[in-house]
Formats: structure tokens, sequence, C-alpha cells
């Protein structure tokens, strides 16, 4: 069983910069892949990004358009999202996913989730 726990959200003016962080526990982890994908209010789920077990390939989804970095510290079990240039429309609960397999975009295809956390862009 893989455990995620999020942290880091929160409000910030839209223009700013948020960093994400999720723990993961088990050494098992190390050989997932991690990624990151989002909800907001009356929308479905949707791929943020999502990076390899060894950090070797990322994969973003188009709304990000270089605004976002995803990475991972496979010594500590952590994934990061470092947000940049946020817009009220990246308001959202944030999830963190892992997944034994690089199931890219499709969030029904990963295993394991945190609770998420809120990150609120005001305008």
């Amino acid at each position: 069983q893989v455990h995620l726990v999020e942290s880091g959200g929160g409000t910030v003016q839209a223009g700013g910069s948020l960093r994400l962080s999720c723990v993961a526990s088990g050494d098992a982890v190390k050989t997932y892949a991690m990624g990151w994908f989002r909800q907001a209010p009356g929308k479905e789920r949707e791929h943020v990004g999502v990076i390899s077990w060894n950090g070797g390939f990322t994969y973003y989804g188009d709304f990000v358009k270089g605004r976002f970095t995803v990475s991972r510290e496979n010594a500590d079990n952590t994934v990061i999202l470092q947000m940049n240039s946020l817009a009220p429309e990246d308001t959202a609960v944030y999830y963190c996913a892992a997944n034994e397999g690089f199931e890219l975009a499709d969030p029904n295809l990963w295993a394991y989730w945190g609770q998420g956390t809120q990150v609120t862009v005001s305008s």
C-alpha cells in the first residue's frame, strides 16, 4: 500500500507562485511513476504533470504552457510541483498520485492518491 500526503497549498494572487510537495510512504514508490492532477468545482479531474520513476520523462497538460515543473527526489520519496505565473483558472484541489505503470494523463488509470491540497488564486 502506498500512502501519499500533499502539502503546500494556499491562496496566492494572480501572477504568484506556489510549491506543492507530496511525500510517499514505502521504498517501492521509488520505482513508481508519480504525478499531479487537479479538480476544480464542477469539473473533471485533469492531469497537470507526471514524471517517470527515474525523473527522466515528464509530461504536462496543455494548459501548463511552461509555467509548472514536476520534479522528484527519490531519496526522500518526494515529488514536487513548482507552479509559477498562477492564474485564477488554476484554482482547484491538487492531488498527488502514484502508479507502477506510467499511465500519462488518464487519472482513472492511476492507483494511489493523496487527499489533495487546495490552491486558490485570486485576481
